[in-house]
């Protein structure tokens, strides 16, 4: 009995103090997998749904001490029965998730040693019975040095676990166990060996023979029976090879990017998978790297669960440089734990990885033969003088005067400026933005998207749209951007469609239309060659029919019909 509670005692000790590092190492995870099982279809305990990373913290640090005290000997009434206690506990929490399905990995060696629910609970019914065996036999557990000697290795064990804690959560987990560790591919990961076994299901098949219920079981294939079927049910008993990633991607407007940016070399990438949650005082630090990177020929992008309105807040409020796509939120915390966090790519393969506190160690050397792609300052400038453009043209679209004072107020504007001449006072912005916008395309043309990115590409478009005199200065710089990819062909089309309308021409895209109030009611602007205009519009990148604009513009009861500038006069 002394032998076999001495190597019970071994077991169980190294056990605890391993399973208790492995989760100390990675606390973020563990707090996650808590998160699972405070849920409403598990424990249903939603009120400590906001203390998991402390309870995770505490637990796994209790779990390594205890493991300690048991090896040592030290308080051993104490231990060994906190010791029972936690193992009723856990068997009956993996047996409950096991039974019920409710929980498929109980995170017992975090992703180290990934557990099904059933072996969560055989390693739980294994580990009560040597526990059991240790509790009653606990008259030949003798004790290792001195009773201070185990007092100060006890208290080390509690100073260094809190010292690993403070780390991995100032930093990033020690050793990634994850799918998603430097030096993974992620097209690897995410693909299926062609001699990968598939799910293998049971088919019990039910016929009518001769008045009688006959049930046959097979693995697939239909059984030879003289008889009439009446039913089938399918299970499923050993489920297919399942990749160690699948649940990324990278998608926003509803276009997938995945492929594409996987294939990307010199990629940098930001994640923050919930803006709810996310840690403010990291993008100080994550706009310097990023902006470096840009600079340095690097693309960056964002990765978010978050919504497009959160993440285009975000990045309007901090600056930033880049813009965010969406992925599952787990995958998020998969892959990174922290919120932000910042990886470099090459090709898909994870080159870097760093929390938000590291960013500052990110290595972006320049690439070679690679241009900055932005023009950080110019796109800042471009950025601000979007805002001054739309000021009062917001509060133009106020329908009335209480509801232009509430959106005024909220806009940080004084009473003078929401209940003045809103006209006029934007005619003053226009006038303002549109100097910036002509002395630098007088001295180096259309600021388009490789120089301020696709977001700020149509600021200068804008501000000419704001300052129709200077139109037929500067299109054929728009022209000109728009056959270069700087800016969308439908951008140009437009405003060379305005400027012919301005000189009382044809226009040639069928983009602008009048409206009045009076017997000439809404028009769209005279074509040149009406017949082939779908044609055109098609080849400068407009989805709509002439028609269907038509009904866009002046509702859908409107019926396109073609006028002359004769009549038009």
């Amino acid at each position: 009995m002394k032998i076999i509670v001495g190597i019970s005692r071994i077991i169980v000790g190294v056990l605890f103090i391993i399973s208790g590092l492995i989760k100390l190492n990675d606390p973020v995870g563990f707090s996650f997998k808590l998160k699972d099982y405070f849920a409403p279809e598990v424990l249903d305990f939603g009120f400590l749904v906001p203390y998991a990373l402390l309870i995770a913290i505490f637990l796994v640090i209790f779990e390594v001490l205890v493991g300690v005290a048991l090896l040592l000997g030290y308080w051993k009434k104490l231990t060994l029965w906190a010791l029972l206690l936690m193992i009723v506990f856990f068997t009956f929490l993996t047996f409950y998730s096991a039974y019920f399905n409710k929980v498929t990995d109980c995170g017992c060696f975090g992703d180290a040693i990934p557990l099904t629910p059933w072996e969560s609970f055989s390693k739980d019914i294994v580990l009560l019975i040597l526990i059991l065996i240790i509790f009653f036999g606990r008259k030949y557990i003798q004790p290792f040095f001195t009773k201070g000697t185990r007092s100060i290795i006890i208290f080390a064990s509690f100073v260094a676990c809190l010292g690993i804690a403070y780390y991995v959560l100032q930093h990033l987990p020690i050793i990634d166990f994850r799918p998603y560790k430097i030096g993974a591919n992620i097209k690897e990961g995410m693909s299926v060996p062609e001699n990968a076994h598939g799910p293998v299901y049971e088919y019990k098949w039910k016929f009518n023979v001769n008045g009688e219920e006959k049930v046959i079981t097979t693995n697939g294939e239909y059984p030879k029976v003289d008889g009439e079927l009446i039913d089938t049910e399918t299970k499923m008993i050993q489920e297919g090879y399942t990749p160690p990633i699948h649940d990324f991607s990278m998608e926003r407007d509803g276009e997938d990017y995945t492929e594409q940016f996987l294939d990307e070399e010199n990629l940098v990438v930001v994640i923050a998978y919930s803006l709810g949650n996310t840690e403010k005082n990291g993008y100080a630090s994550i706009k310097e790297v990023t902006d470096k990177a840009l600079k340095n020929g690097y693309n960056v992008i964002g990765l978010s669960a978050s919504s497009q309105e959160m993440t285009e807040a975000l990045t309007e409020e901090y600056k930033l440089n880049f813009k965010f796509y969406f992925c599952d939120e787990t995958t998020l915390k998969t892959i990174v734990r922290s919120n932000p966090g910042i990886l470099e790519l090459d090709k898909g393969t994870i080159k870097q990885k760093l929390h938000w506190n590291d960013a500052q160690k990110l290595k972006l050397p320049v690439v070679e033969n690679a241009k900055p792609k932005l023009d950080l300052s110019l796109k800042q400038r471009l950025d601000s003088i979007a805002v001054l453009d739309q000021k009062y043209r917001l509060l133009m679209q106020a329908q009335t005067l209480d509801e232009r004072k509430k959106l005024g107020e909220k806009m940080g504007l004084s009473e003078a400026e929401y209940s003045g001449d809103l006209a006029k006072m934007q005619s003053v912005l226009d006038s303002v933005n549109m100097v910036f916008v002509e002395r630098y395309l007088l001295q180096k043309g259309y600021p388009g998207k490789s120089v301020v990115g696709e977001e700020s590409s149509l600021v200068a478009w804008n501000v000419l749209q704001h300052n129709p005199d200077k139109i037929p200065l500067y299109l054929p710089l728009v022209k000109k951007a728009a056959a270069e990819g700087e800016i969308p062909k439908t951008s140009a089309a437009m405003m060379e469609d305005r400027y012919l309308m301005m000189e009382g021409k044809p226009q040639i895209y069928g983009t602008q239309g009048m409206s009045y109030d009076d017997a000439r009611g809404s028009f769209i602007w005279p074509i040149e060659n009406a017949e082939t205009i779908n044609q055109r519009r098609k080849d400068a990148g407009f989805e709509e029919t002439i028609e269907e604009y038509a009904k866009i513009l002046f509702g859908k009861d409107f019926e396109y019909q073609p006028r002359t500038i004769e009549q038009i006069k």
